[in-house]
């Protein structure tokens, strides 16, 4: 059964309830491998999320950074044999160009590592995503970009919804009217693993022009 976690952004640690949850699937820990979202830089990268996994004593064997640090076959190599695949936050183009270009999305669908991704990671983790100057990205015109897909809908992660909520709402108007949106701000997450969702904090779904607020399921457990 394939476990996906969708994250926003967390400023200090993961809150106790994702950490049982995190906990209870990575029963694997031989291999992590977490891709860079800006693959140029190979300092200090990854470090914050490493410590929220440090923090929630999830520990590896071994730590794998995927950048332009490491060749296309070993990026795969090691991504094929990752118990956990971990897509990292930060810049969400750059992260995607570089997932394309060495050809990582097969490796990542096919995996049955759980597979995580925070704020950038999370949206490139979609079916498709919206790329427009109205979410900060520095581009003239909206552009829907493919993410890896591994599961079909969309997320807009780690955006302030609260101050913005009619204005994300009419952005994302015609995409969800193909896909479903879910969109969340920084101290959330979603859960899918097998056919079941579960969502923790402010998450709410864009659906056919219509958004709605999801119940929180994960502070339930």
């Amino acid at each position: 059964m394939k476990t996906h976690y969708y994250l926003g952004w967390f400023n200090n640690f993961l809150p106790e309830t994702l950490v049982r949850l995190l906990q209870e699937d990575i029963t694997d820990r031989k291999s992590i491998a977490m891709i860079s979202s800006n693959p140029s830089v190979y300092e200090d990268d990854g470090a914050t999320e490493r410590s929220w996994l440090d923090q929630a004593g999830i520990l590896f064997d071994e730590y794998h950074l995927i950048n332009h640090g490491v060749t296309k076959e070993d990026a795969q190599a090691k991504i094929q044999h990752a118990s956990v695949i971990f897509l990292l936050g930060g810049d969400v183009l750059k992260q995607n160009d570089f997932l394309m270009k060495y050809k990582l999305t097969d490796s990542i669908k096919n995996s049955s590592a759980v597979v995580m991704g925070a704020s950038a990671g999370a949206i490139n983790m979609s079916a498709k995503w919206l790329c427009s100057n109205t979410f900060g990205f520095k581009v003239e015109g909206s552009s829907v970009y493919n993410g890896i897909g591994l599961d079909h809908f969309s997320v807009l992660s780690h955006f302030d919804l609260e101050n913005n909520m009619e204005m994300v709402q009419s952005e994302l108007s015609h995409l969800s009217e193909e896909i479903n949106i879910y969109a969340s701000n920084k101290d959330c997450a979603i859960r899918v693993k097998g056919d079941k969702m579960d969502v923790l904090g402010d998450v709410f779904l864009i659906s056919n022009s219509r958004i709605q607020k999801l119940d929180e399921t994960i502070g339930t457990y």
